[in-house]
């Protein structure tokens, strides 16, 4: 039981570290009104990361097709995530380019690219970046440690502290249940009168 507790305390101290970080705490309302104003535009949302971050990204996006808190219409939110064109591209481009090929793909000028990645050095993270930037969509990070070398490709990069990627992914579900009820309030205000 020692060793749950300790989990709890260190959560709890990486989750107030980063309420306190007078620099990347305020990133948090910044990434809410950029996917506001894409969603306003008439913009979507795409989102992608490995392992457990490829989970958040897919959390991110239902949240948004399906429902949230309260009940509203759809939003255009989608997260590369399926597994038949992962394996395609695997075996025709290499793993490399499973995100990439994907934003090439669905990638307008005016959407928003969410990227989750622990270490920020994930070459199909890195290779989604800059296939998007190539086409005028918006990328926000959700990064760990230094932010690797996906912060500069980045339109704004979040940066969770913790030591190891557990904790640093429950930095990052929190981000986007803060933002979805962010952005819910301002585009559907009526829900929350």
């Amino acid at each position: 039981m020692d060793s749950i507790r300790e989990s709890f305390r260190e959560a709890q101290e990486c989750l107030a570290a980063f309420v306190g970080d007078a620099e990347q705490f305020p990133r948090v309302g910044v990434f809410a009104e950029m996917l506001a104003a894409t969603f306003r535009a008439g913009g979507k949302a795409l989102s992608c990361g490995n392992g457990g971050s490829m989970s958040d990204a897919m959390h991110f996006a239902e949240e948004w097709s399906g429902r949230y808190g309260k009940d509203r219409d759809p939003m255009p939110a989608i997260a590369i995530s399926d597994a038949g064109h992962l394996s395609c591209v695997a075996n025709d481009y290499g793993y490399a380019e499973v995100f990439a090929r994907q934003v090439r793909a669905l990638g307008r000028e005016g959407d928003l690219l969410l990227l989750l990645s622990t270490s920020g050095n994930s070459p199909n993270v890195l290779r989604a970046a800059e296939e998007a930037r190539a086409r005028g969509v918006k990328v926000v990070g959700l990064l760990g440690r230094d932010g690797g070398r996906l912060a500069p490709l980045c339109d704004l990069a979040i940066i969770a502290p913790g030591s190891s990627a557990g904790r640093i992914q429950e930095i990052h579900i929190k981000i986007i249940h803060a933002v979805i009820e962010a952005v819910e309030r301002e585009l559907f205000p009526e829900l929350y009168g």
